[in-house]
């Protein structure tokens, strides 16, 4: 079969390289075209665009680049018709992939959703759109089965992909332990890698200034243990010098946040999917939420979720502690922290509350295989 599959992200090329991989297995005359990156290319598909030319974030970025993205969706449907796919298959990214979803539904192709738009959260008015153009929608979150139900719209639920990313790596680094963390500073090595607190403070340079600065406050309070940045690829480093140059007792990665969560005690995690990552890695954490006086009024006003973290949503309650906004402070922070490494019953909870996430997350298996099994069937009419 012909399969087209457009990921707008660096995760959707991760995941999707994982599906291609699955799908490959399943059918063995699998022919696939993608707009992705190096992973889903690696995996076997003939890459059509890659995401870093989709990646505008923004509304004024948006505003600024709609002629570039008008024409990158004039294109899509054109390399579609071309190719006249079996199936489309698309990733996250909703706002483009909805776009393509309508105009596919109108050309009687077929569309597969993996990986659900977090309709949950916000426009949840999507919702209509969604069920009137995509055939088949795989969730990755076990809430999403019971919110798409409200709509009356079935869906099925796979697990997550980041569960296989993980227990990989960890697989991995366990044949070929990681080495310590380097001080690019000084060159000195850390040889006890249960002393490493760490931080990762996001992405995005405003993010960052919002939340690093209290986080590395905390580290002057825990002189015994090493604080160790995930820093972001597309940062300079000159952005972080002037941050982390007052702590003795802070440095810093690049591209090395998962064999960082292996060696560390502790994590002081912006909210996101690394929050969900820092928990399959077992590491008790501390969720960190700051943005502008407006921006979290406006998304007060519009998200309406008990809890900002992964781990909190998929599990109903709140298994990791989240300091939001003017709760982030340096003493609240500390006194968190210190309960992490500390207490012995909060810690206890916390193993049997990652060891559920997981079971749950897992459903009987890996999500890739999950999804590539569901699709295959779909699309042959096999009894799933």
């Amino acid at each position: 079969m012909r399969y087209y599959i457009i990921s707008g992200e660096a995760s959707g090329d991760l995941h999707g390289s994982n599906l291609i991989k699955e799908l490959k297995k399943k059918d063995a005359d699998a022919n696939i075209r993608c707009w992705g990156g190096e992973k889903m290319q690696a995996a076997g598909a003939t890459l059509v665009k890659h995401y870093k030319e989709l990646a505008f974030m923004g509304f004024l970025e948006v505003i600024k680049n709609l002629g570039t993205i008008l024409k990158n969706i004039k294109f899509c449907k054109e390399d579609i018709l071309q190719y006249q796919p079996t199936t489309l298959i698309l990733i996250d990214y909703p706002g483009f992939n909805l776009r393509i979803a309508k105009w596919a539904k109108e050309q009687g192709i077929q569309v597969i959703y993996y990986i659900s738009p977090q309709v949950w959260a916000w426009k949840e008015n999507r919702v209509k759109l969604i069920r009137e153009c995509v055939d088949k929608m795989l969730v990755i979150l076990p809430f999403e089965k019971d919110f798409y139900k409200k709509w009356n719209y079935e869906v099925e639920y796979v697990g997550h992909p980041l569960v296989e990313v993980v227990d990989e790596f960890q697989l991995s680094s366990n044949k070929n332990p990681v080495s310590s963390i380097q001080n690019p500073v000084s060159g000195i090595r850390n040889q006890a890698s249960e002393n490493i607190i760490a931080l990762l403070p996001g992405s995005r340079q405003q993010e960052i200034l919002k939340k690093l600065p209290i986080m590395l406050e905390v580290a002057k309070h825990f002189p015994n243990y090493q604080f160790v940045v995930a820093k972001a690829p597309g940062l300079d480093e000159s952005f972080y010098a002037g941050l982390l140059a007052p702590y003795k007792n802070v440095f810093s990665v690049v591209n090395k946040t998962y064999e960082l969560l292996v060696q560390s005690k502790a994590a002081l995690v912006t909210s996101g999917t690394a929050t969900l990552e820092t928990a399959l890695f077992a590491v008790p954490e501390v969720i960190c939420y700051k943005g502008s006086a407006f921006s979290y009024q406006i998304a007060k006003r519009l998200i309406k979720i008990k809890f900002i973290g992964l781990v909190n949503l998929i599990m109903d309650k709140e298994v990791v502690k989240e300091l939001i906004q003017d709760e982030l402070t340096v003493e609240n922070l500390k006194r968190e922290l210190d309960l992490l490494l500390t207490d012995e019953i909060k810690q206890q909870q916390l193993k049997a509350d990652y060891a559920a996430l997981k079971a749950l997350l897992s459903k009987g298996g890996h999500a890739s295989a999950n999804a590539a099994d569901s699709i295959y069937a779909f699309l042959t009419k096999l009894p799933q």
